[in-house]
């Protein structure tokens, strides 16, 4: 990693960055593309679960977006991550997998990380595999969605992976259970 690379700022997405994130999926060529409506609304509604890195003009030239699962409120299931293509094959999306990760860990706490991999995306299973090295986690994964379960035509399986238990990230404040 270079040291601009280190010096990228990250932080919370704002609905101006939601025509950027959706570009960044677009042109990541391996990404589910999700409607531009939709990369701005999860600006707005999920900015506390999603970080952006942004490059010397201010603009996302990478992002995490995630939500906390309301059935297991101590997992945050990873949705998308995209990096420029400028900016790849350096530890910028390690590096906004552990920010998120720290943040909503000190904020809400965490206990696991999930995502879905399709079979063959080997960067993200390096990304994932890596995280879960990092800190100390198992993995676990199994079929979540089948190829049959798509109604819009062939799509690979999506795996999920369980990342736990989390250890090294910070504690939830103590009055974080009333927020």
């Amino acid at each position: 990693m270079t040291a601009a690379q280190a010096d990228l700022p990250i932080d919370r997405p704002k609905v101006a960055d939601g025509a950027a994130l959706w570009r960044l999926a677009k042109e990541s060529g391996s990404l589910d593309l999700n409607s531009s409506y939709a990369y701005l609304l999860w600006c707005r509604d999920f900015a506390g679960t999603s970080v952006v890195a942004r490059g010397d003009g201010g603009e996302p030239v990478g992002f995490v977006t995630g939500y906390l699962r309301p059935d297991r409120p101590g997992t945050l299931l990873v949705w998308q991550v995209a990096v420029d293509a400028a900016y790849r094959g350096r530890g910028l999306a390690a590096r906004l997998l552990d920010a998120l990760t720290a943040r909503v860990a000190a904020e809400r706490g965490l206990d696991a990380v999930e995502t879905t991999i399709t079979p063959g995306n080997t960067a993200s299973e390096r990304l994932f595999t890596s995280y879960a090295a990092r800190h100390g986690a198992r993995v676990e994964r199994a079929v979540l969605f089948a190829t049959d379960q798509f109604p819009d035509g062939p799509h690979d399986p999506e795996v999920l992976y369980r990342i736990a238990p989390l250890t090294g990230l910070s504690s939830p404040p103590a009055d974080a259970s009333s927020r």
